[in-house]
C-alpha cells in the first residue's frame, strides 16, 4: 500500500510538471477551444428509446444495444434524461434516490456497462442533474415533513401561510405552479405549506441551507467519479428563490418564470458548485435556463466567472407560444427566428458559449412545429432544420428521432396522454369551465410534451421495433411503418443518411464551430442565408423556408461557391448568384 501511494504521488508530480511545461492553449478566432464546444449532443429519453425485455418501457440495456447506431450517426456526446430511482410522477424528474437506477431501466451494473460502451466508442455521456426539487418520497423530504424540529426540516421551504379570522388557510403567497394551481401545498403533518414550483409530489429544495448544497455536491462527485462527463442541469436558475418571496405583481404573473429565475444567491451557488466540484473534472455543463433572458446569459456562462459552460435559452424553441402554463401554437415568422440567432451573435461574447436546438423531451417534434410534416414535404423540411441546427453558432443538441424526421402523434382524447402537465391543465381549464374540452385538446395536441415521448421508431415490425411486448408505455405513432430507422437506413435520400453526411461535414469543419456568423438577408421571409467564416475559410448556408420553390438572388453580388451538400440530391447549382431553390431545400457551399 505504501509503495502504491509513493507511485501515485510520483505520477501526479510528473503530470503536474508536464502540465506546467505546456504553453497556454491557443485561441481559435478568439475562443478557447474545448471538446464540448466541438461536440454534437444526442438526447436520449430512456423510457422511449429501446425496450430490451418486452415490458413496454425503454431501458438501459436497450440503449446499449443501439450504441453502434449512435456511433455511426456521428454524434459524440449522449445526454441521458433522468435514469434515477423515481416514482415517475413527472417522467423521472421526481427523484427518490440520486444514487440508484430506476428499476424500470435496469440497475447500476447496467449503467456501468452503458458508460463503458460509450467510452469504448469514443463518445461521452452527460446525465441530468435535477436538484431544484426532489420526489416527496425522497428520504430527505420524508424526514423533513415528519416534524418541525427534524434535522432535515430546512432541506425544503416551509411556511405557515395565512389564517383568516374564520380559520380559513391560504398559501404564503400567490406563486403559481408550472403544472397549474398553487405552488404551495398544506401538509397536515405539521400544518405548514411547502413550496413546489412543479407537481405537488416535487417539493423544492432549500438551497439556502448549506447541508443541501453539500449533499448535492456529494452526489455530483458520485457520478463524476464513475466517469460521466458532465451534467445537463434541470431548471437550474430556479434554485435561488426571490428575496423574501413576496406576492408576484400582475405583470409578473403574466410570465412567472422570469420572476422565479436568477434569484439573488444564484451566482454564489453556481460559483461554489464550480469551485468544489466541477473545476476538479474535465466536464461539460449545460443549464436549462427557464426564465433567463439573452441579456442575462453571460452572467451564467462567461468563462471568467467559473460557473456554467452554456445554457439552453428558449427564445427559438418557444417561438409562437409562451414559456409558462397551457399554450397553443401561434403564428411566427422567419424574420423573427432569424432575429433570435442574430441577437445571440451580437450579445454573446468570445467568453460566452451558446447552444442551438429546436427539440427536447419537453417540446413537440421539430418538423411538425416549425416545418411541414405532410407526406410530400416532411423529408426536405426535416433535413432543412437539421442543416440549420448543425451549422449555426453553438453546441448543437439533437433529440432522439430528429435524425428520422419523426412527427407529432395524432392525439385526440385525454386518455391518449401521459403527461401530468396536460392532465393538471385539463382540470384547471376544462373542468372549471374556462374552455371547452374540444378547444383545449385541439390546442394541446400541437404543443404537448408527449409528442416527443412516443417510442422511437426502429423498424416496421409491431410497435415499431421499440418493444417485443404488446403494450408500450405510450402509444407508438401510427406512421412508424413509413418513418423508421430501418427504412431510412436503406434509402440513400432519407433524413437519416442526410444527417449522417451533415455530421461528417461538420466534424471536419471548424468554421461551423468557431467561425463568425453573418445573416446576409435578415428581413427576407422566405430564405435564410448566412455565412460562417473562420480565417480564410468561409461557408455559405442557404435555406428555403417554405413548401414552394423560390428563385433567390444572393445579396451584395455574392456568388455561391462549391456546393458541398444539399438536402435535394438533384441540386447542382454552383458559381452563380441566383439560386433556384426547391421546396424546403437547404444547401451548404464552400466559398
Amino acid at each position: 500500500m505504501f509503495r502504491t501511494r509513493i507511485l501515485r504521488a510520483f505520477v501526479a508530480a510528473a503530470l503536474l510538471s508536464f502540465a506546467i511545461a505546456i504553453p497556454a492553449q491557443q485561441l481559435v478566432n478568439g475562443y478557447e477551444p474545448k471538446w464540448w464546444k466541438e461536440a454534437v449532443v444526442y438526447q436520449i429519453y430512456p423510457r422511449s428509446f429501446k425496450d430490451s425485455n418486452g415490458d413496454g418501457i425503454g431501458d438501459i440495456p436497450g440503449i446499449i444495444s443501439k450504441l453502434d447506431y449512435l456511433q455511426k450517426l456521428g454524434v459524440n456526446v449522449i445526454w441521458l434524461s433522468p435514469h434515477y430511482d423515481s416514482p415517475n410522477v413527472d417522467g423521472g424528474y421526481d427523484i427518490r434516490d440520486y444514487r440508484k437506477v430506476m428499476k424500470d431501466f435496469g440497475n447500476m451494473g447496467d449503467f456501468d456497462s452503458l458508460l463503458a460502451g460509450i467510452k469504448q466508442r469514443h463518445m461521452r455521456l452527460i446525465i441530468d442533474l435535477v436538484v431544484n426539487h426532489t420526489s416527496d418520497e425522497n428520504k430527505w423530504f420524508v424526514e423533513s415533513r415528519s416534524s418541525k424540529t427534524n434535522p432535515y426540516r430546512d432541506f425544503y421551504i416551509w411556511r405557515p401561510g395565512h389564517t383568516a379570522a374564520d380559520g380559513t388557510r391560504t398559501p404564503p403567497n400567490n406563486y403559481p405552479s408550472y403544472f397549474s394551481g398553487s405552488a404551495w401545498t398544506l401538509d397536515p403533518r405539521t400544518n405548514e405549506y411547502y413550496l413546489h414550483y412543479f407537481a405537488v409530489k416535487q417539493p423544492d429544495l432549500n438551497w439556502d441551507e448549506p447541508k443541501v448544497r453539500q449533499e448535492v455536491y456529494s452526489l455530483m462527485r458520485f457520478w463524476l467519479d464513475k466517469g460521466v462527463d458532465g451534467f445537463r442541469m434541470d431548471v437550474i436558475p430556479l434554485i435561488s428563490k426571490p428575496a423574501g418571496m413576496p406576492d408576484l405583481t400582475p405583470e409578473q404573473l403574466q410570465n412567472p418564470p422570469n420572476a422565479y429565475a436568477n434569484g439573488p444567491r444564484l451566482p454564489e451557488y453556481l460559483h461554489e458548485m464550480n469551485r468544489e466540484v466541477l473545476s476538479k473534472y474535465d466536464v461539460m455543463t449545460v443549464g436549462e435556463a427557464t426564465g433567463t433572458t439573452l441579456a442575462q446569459t453571460n452572467s451564467l456562462v462567461d468563462d471568467r466567472r467559473h460557473e456554467l459552460n452554456m445554457i439552453f435559452n428558449f427564445d427559438a424553441i418557444k417561438l409562437g407560444r409562451p414559456d409558462f402554463g397551457p399554450s397553443v401554437l401561434g403564428p411566427w415568422s422567419l424574420s423573427q427566428l432569424k432575429s433570435i440567432y442574430d441577437a445571440h451573435a451580437t450579445v454573446l461574447t468570445k467568453h460566452d458559449w451558446d447552444t442551438v436546438f429546436l427539440s427536447n423531451h419537453d417540446n413537440p417534434r421539430i418538423v411538425s412545429t416549425f416545418g411541414d410534416d405532410s407526406p410530400a414535404m416532411r423529408v426536405p423540411s426535416a433535413k432543412l432544420f437539421e442543416t440549420m441546427i448543425l451549422t449555426l453558432r453553438g453546441t448543437p443538441f439533437l433529440y432522439q428521432g430528429d435524425e428520422l424526421g419523426m412527427t407529432d402523434y395524432p392525439f385526440k382524447k385525454l386518455s391518449d396522454y401521459n403527461d401530468i402537465a396536460i392532465k393538471n391543465a385539463y382540470k384547471d381549464q376544462v373542468e372549471s369551465g374556462k374552455v371547452s374540452a374540444e378547444a383545449f385538446l385541439a390546442g394541446q395536441a400541437k404543443v404537448t410534451r408527449d409528442n416527443a415521448r412516443t417510442p422511437m421508431q426502429w423498424d416496421s415490425s409491431p410497435e415499431a421495433g421499440f418493444t417485443t411486448g404488446d403494450h408500450p408505455w405510450l402509444a407508438v405513432n401510427p406512421n412508424y411503418t413509413e418513418i423508421n430507422a430501418a427504412a431510412e437506413e436503406a434509402d440513400p435520400a432519407s433524413v437519416l443518411n442526410y444527417v449522417r453526411a451533415l455530421l461528417k461535414l461538420r466534424a471536419g469543419t471548424l468554421a461551423f464551430v468557431y467561425g463568425d456568423y453573418k445573416d446576409l438577408d435578415p428581413k427576407n421571409e422566405k430564405v435564410y442565408a448566412y455565412t460562417r467564416t473562420l480565417g480564410g475559410e468561409r461557408y455559405l448556408v442557404v435555406e428555403n423556408f417554405g413548401s414552394s420553390a423560390q428563385t433567390y438572388t444572393l445579396p451584395d453580388g455574392l456568388k455561391a461557391g462549391t456546393l458541398l451538400l444539399s438536402d435535394i440530391p438533384s441540386s447542382h447549382e454552383a458559381g452563380v448568384s441566383t439560386l433556384n431553390l426547391g421546396p424546403w431545400e437547404s444547401r451548404i457551399y464552400k466559398q
